[in-house]
This record gives structure tokens, C-alpha cells and sequence, in this order.
């Protein structure tokens, strides 16, 4: 059995938005990718105060200093498709309005016809949190529970009711509803409270392709953290692939997970699917020129992990 396969769409700034992300997402759905996906990156902090990911030292890759917004990318996808699951691999929870953005992304999934999975993590930028943020980076964690909440009382039947720190709903009626009950996934890592909050109150879980040992092993722990916690309705689990595509095979010492040539990234796509994860999403928009490369690419990698059996 094949793992369903999702590509990201083109936000940065090598990319024309308005022509690019519909022109992408048509030619993956065709292609036979099931879900088109973005991300969030807020700004460029220059000089950074702060090293990529919150690594000293790292710095933030050229083609984050222009980002489109993910859920304008997302409509502009939803109307381009039919059939694609659109989803976000994620939104960082604190820089948005709860309730704001749990009426736009049912809006997005009425107007989509259910198609929308909602991914949401709490980021670790302090200067996007600086710009943007509701409440401070201290409370991130306690943002997105409240984020969740608000999510699924809006989402719910009316009157909505919802008290919460940012947000108070005393009695409302709230349209449109989403077409079908919106999944809620979460970017949880080593924090022992963030994998907690996924078990009790998310869907599915957003892993990195850092390698398949590495997230096998995460998956065993949190597999075993939910029949502690008494779960019983099954994890979702999508997998975020940030490729590093070169027209050649990487051939130089110590290569790390996806990063190569075409042969190479399906090499480790072919690892990954074996951890028995229920989707994979690959983004190689960060390495390719423009969206004709992007498409060539994205057509190439789904057909040779087809025929590798991913």
C-alpha cells in the first residue's frame, strides 16, 4: 500500500504568487499528489537577534526574507482544485487572533468543499512574536490551547460559548461552519507538556524528516504516551519533508536526510514510509528556481517513489 503524498506550495520570493501557487497546485493535483500544504514565516528580522530555529549561530536561510501569507496561499490553491486536502504544516498559533482565524479556516474548508487540516505549532521566533504575537513568547504553550479551544467551539453547533484569557464569546451564532469537523494537528518535539497537549486534544501529529530513526523513535514514544493517557481514537500523522533538491546527487561527506538529487531524496522517502506514517509532505520549493523547476521536480520525485512503492 502507497503513502499518500503532499507537496508544498511556492511562497518565497523567487515565486510570482498570483500565477505561481494556482499554476503548482493544478499541476500536482494531476500529477496525483493528495494535499497541497504552507507555512508560516512571519518576517526577516535582519540583523537577527536570534539564530534560525533559536540555534545560536544558525543562520536564517536568504529565502525566508519574503514569505507569502499562508492562508491567502492556501484560497488561492482551494480555488484552483478540486480534490487536494489543503492543509498547514503550521501556522504559528500566537501570532493570529483565535477567533479570527478559526472563522477564516471554516470559511476555507465550506468554500473548499472539506478539504482543509488545520496545523498549528507555537514557533520559537522572538522577533516575529515581537511584531505580531497576542500574547507574550512566555505563553506560547498556553496561546495555542487556547487557540484549540476557541477552534472547536466556533467550528461546533451554535450559540457558540467560549471563556477564555484573549477570547470571550458569552452567546453567538457563527457561520459559516466548516464542511466536515476540521482536523487539528500539532509540531510537537522533545517538550514532554507539547506532546501531552497533542494526545489530549489534537488529531494528528506534524513530524520533521530528520531521519527515519529519529522519527520512528519519536513516534514509538508518543504511540506509548498516548495508551498511557488512555487514547483511544487513532493519531493522524503527516510528515513535513523540507528537501534540499540539486540537479546532481550529493556526493560529499556526512549527507543529510533529503538532500540530493531526485534518486536520492526518494532513497530516503522510500526509509521514511517504513516507520508506517500516514502521509508524507515534500517541499523542495526552498531549492528550486522557479515553478516550472518546482513542477518538473515534484512530477519526477512522485514518480519515482511510485515506482520504488512508497
Amino acid at each position: 500500500m502507497t503513502t499518500p503524498l503532499g507537496l508544498g506550495l511556492p511562497q518565497m520570493r523567487q515565486y510570482d504568487i498570483g500565477k505561481d501557487v494556482p499554476d503548482v497546485a493544478r499541476a500536482a493535483e494531476r500529477t496525483g499528489y493528495e494535499s497541497l500544504w504552507v507555512f508560516e514565516r512571519a518576517l526577516f528580522p535582519e540583523p537577527a537577534t536570534q539564530g534560525l530555529y533559536g540555534v545560536e549561530g544558525l543562520p536564517w536561510p536568504d529565502t525566508y526574507r519574503s514569505v507569502a501569507e499562508p492562508l491567502v496561499t492556501l484560497a488561492l490553491a482551494a480555488a484552483a482544485t478540486e480534490r487536494a486536502r489543503l492543509g498547514t504544516s503550521v501556522l504559528v498559533a500566537p501570532l493570529h487572533v483565535p477567533f479570527q482565524l478559526a472563522k477564516t479556516l471554516a470559511s476555507l474548508d465550506a468554500a473548499s468543499g472539506g478539504r482543509v487540516v488545520a496545523g498549528f505549532g507555537t514557533g520559537w521566533s522572538h522577533d516575529e512574536y515581537a511584531a505580531a504575537s497576542v500574547r507574550p513568547f512566555a505563553e506560547r504553550g498556553a496561546a495555542l490551547d487556547e487557540l484549540i479551544g476557541v477552534c472547536r467551539a466556533v467550528w461546533g453547533p451554535d450559540p457558540v460559548v467560549y471563556d477564555g484569557e484573549v477570547t470571550k464569546i458569552a452567546s453567538a451564532v457563527v457561520g459559516p461552519k466548516p464542511a466536515r469537523p476540521i482536523p487539528i494537528l500539532l509540531a510537537a518535539g522533545d517538550s514532554g507538556r507539547a506532546r501531552r497537549r497533542l494526545v489530549d486534544h489534537a488529531d494528528g501529529w506534524l513530524p520533521t524528516g530528520m531521519g527515519a530513526e529519529t522519527v520512528a523513535e519519536q513516534w514509538r514514544q508518543l504511540r506509548e504516551l498516548a495508551a498511557e493517557r488512555g487514547r483511544t481514537e487513532p493519531i493522524r500523522t503527516v510528515l513535513r519533508v523540507n528537501a534540499r533538491y540539486s540537479a546532481k546527487n550529493y556526493e560529499g561527506p556526512g549527507r543529510r536526510p533529503f538532500q540530493g538529487g531526485v534518486d536520492q531524496i526518494v532513497e530516503d522517502l522510500a526509509a521514511h514510509a517504513e516507520i508506517g506514517l500516514d502521509e508524507i509532505l515534500i517541499d523542495v520549493q526552498g531549492t528550486t528556481r522557479d515553478a516550472e523547476e518546482l513542477k518538473d521536480v515534484a512530477a519526477l520525485v512522485y514518480e519515482k517513489a511510485r515506482a520504488a512503492g512508497v
